[in-house]
């Protein structure tokens, strides 16, 4: 039931909003025998579908302490045996809504680590989710790879979803968009080189912040990424939260847990930029997506591995410098599906290529998270880029 701040969820309430996805929109239309087992649920676990009528304020989720956990467990095991039944003689309009809740369980998923991480760290005591120890990979120990720059010459490039696989549909229509001459750091920023810029005084360079980043800099008193202790020594003498509660900062991993603010001020202050989304996916078609994903076990990002243009999937979402937008000839999903993603197509940012607490399946080089610029508690990193 814990809710540790607006934008958050109780893990409970995941589990019935997923369960709520497949009954409103598979079961209710496409079976002649369904009925509701309780009208009401279908307010407290609609997240924010006006089509398909109210929904419980999103802040006070929290209080949802009814209908019970074994409930809310019942009816998701009455609902997988409904859906069972049904995809047994479903027809292609029922499996395409179908897997696009399968996807949309996926991003649950992993919102639920997230939202979870938050609720532990808010605890005072600071309880970890896990004691078992991580899985390491073999470069761990290893000193981080120096970053190294990747020149990409102007071209057009073919950007967005071609229709041969699952796709959102704010990954379409696929579209030719010019990419100009730029360069991509290997890796994405690593802590010890963020600790530099706070050791610099980034933090209280007003010249490297945008307008509303300075605002929320001096608003939330950010001196560190989220989850870093109040130490100001260097990374190695430093703690970060995470599942398995407080541990050492490992320098040689990417730094996670920055705004876009925070990602903008320092690609300004070491005299580079971000990516647009349009070059992070010229730089990653043709890429294998594998990387250190949730089924690692590992659940924090881990030192880059490998030469050439390393860790776009996985470990970190990046932040570019794209606002959230449709693409050309954008068109949504019809009746109340459409508001899956179109109706957010203001005031979010831009995030490539997935974290360690994404599944991998879920992955692609064309898929666009987005975030609001200021928010925090996302697995969010981010690489440099140079204009050439």
């Amino acid at each position: 039931m814990v809710q540790s701040m607006p934008d958050a969820s109780p893990a409970k309430w995941h589990l019935a909003h997923t369960t709520w996805f497949f009954e409103e929109f598979v079961l209710a239309p496409f079976d002649p025998s369904h009925r509701w087992d309780d009208e009401r649920w279908r307010v407290l676990f609609n997240s924010y579908y006006e089509g398909v009528g109210p929904q419980h304020t999103r802040s006070a989720r929290g209080l949802l302490s009814r209908p019970s956990l074994a409930e809310v467990r019942a009816w998701r095991r009455s609902v997988d045996d409904r859906m069972a039944a049904l995809l047994a003689r479903a027809d292609d309009a029922a499996l395409a809504v179908t897997l696009l809740g399968t996807h949309h369980e996926e991003q649950h998923q992993e919102l639920i680590l997230a939202d979870i991480k938050h609720a532990l760290w808010s605890n005072p005591i600071h309880p970890p989710y896990t004691s078992d120890a991580p899985t390491d990979r073999a470069s761990d120990a290893a000193a981080s790879l120096p970053l190294v720059w990747t020149a990409f010459d102007e071209a057009l490039v073919d950007i967005g979803a071609d229709g041969a696989a699952f796709a959102f549909d704010n990954e379409t229509p696929r579209h030719r968009g010019l990419v100009e001459g730029f360069s991509l750091a290997s890796r994405p920023v690593t802590n010890a080189e963020y600790a530099a810029f706070i050791a610099d005084g980034g933090y209280e360079k007003t010249g490297l912040w945008l307008s509303d980043g300075w605002a929320a800099v001096q608003a939330g008193r950010w001196r560190a990424p989220l989850y870093w202790d109040a130490d100001d020594g260097s990374p190695r003498e430093r703690r970060v939260f995470g599942l398995r509660g407080w541990r050492p900062i490992e320098p040689e991993a990417p730094v996670c847990h920055v705004s876009f603010f925070e990602a903008d001020a320092y690609a300004r202050w070491a005299e580079a930029r971000l990516p647009t989304e349009n070059e992070w996916e010229a730089a990653a078609q043709g890429r294998p997506v594998d990387g250190n994903f949730v089924e690692s076990g590992r659940w924090s990002p881990a030192p880059a591995m490998g030469p050439g243009v390393a860790q776009l999937f996985g470990d970190v979402w990046e932040w570019t410098a794209s606002a959230y937008l449709p693409y050309p000839r954008f068109r949504p999903l019809g009746g109340p599906l459409g508001e899956y993603n179109g109706k957010f197509m203001s005031g979010q940012m831009v995030l490539r290529g997935g974290s360690c607490f994404s599944p991998r399946d879920h992955l692609r080089a064309t898929y666009r998270n987005f975030f609001a610029p200021g928010a925090r508690w996302q697995m969010s990193g981010f690489r440099l880029a140079r204009d050439i």
